[in-house]
């Protein structure tokens, strides 16, 4: 991906912070949390809140989603060049969403695949099984990973 990154700064281990400079200042938080393996940690990303929390689920309509996304990818090099044995798991909060990810996963998969292994999750009746993901595959993920390639 060759679009132009915001700057952002590191504000505490596992949490990033930038600002969305499009028709409004937008403070926006990047986090990555433990999850119930301690090799998979989580991707949360939304509009900082007062409490210092996110909202993962706002539509900010601000002009810069691939300048967001940019910045967003830059955190993921930066964290994983840190922690190359995580593996990083993230979806989106709603199918909309899960269907842009896909979309940026798939068009920028040439570029992505080169540093990160990326898999996704699928679901069928009975089970969940982790699978590479396919870029000429649509709507089947429910959950996507990517982890740096040694």
């Amino acid at each position: 991906m060759n679009q132009e990154a915001y700057s952002y700064n590191n504000i505490l281990p596992r949490k990033y912070s930038f600002v969305s400079e499009g028709e409004k200042r937008i403070v926006k938080l990047v986090e990555f949390t433990r999850t119930g393996d301690e090799n998979i940690v989580n991707l949360g990303f939304g509009d900082l809140l007062p409490d210092t929390g996110f909202d993962d689920q706002v539509v900010s309509n601000n002009g810069d989603i691939m300048k967001i996304f940019a910045t967003i990818i830059q955190i993921v090099k930066e964290f994983t060049a840190e922690f190359p044995h995580l593996k990083i798991a993230f979806a989106g909060s709603t199918p909309e969403r899960m269907k842009l990810y896909n979309r940026i996963l798939k068009t920028y998969y040439s570029d992505f695949s080169k540093e990160f292994q990326i898999s996704g999750l699928v679901k069928d009746a009975l089970t969940e099984l982790e699978t590479d993901f396919e870029p000429k595959v649509t709507g089947k993920y429910i959950l996507y990973f990517v982890k740096r390639k040694s």
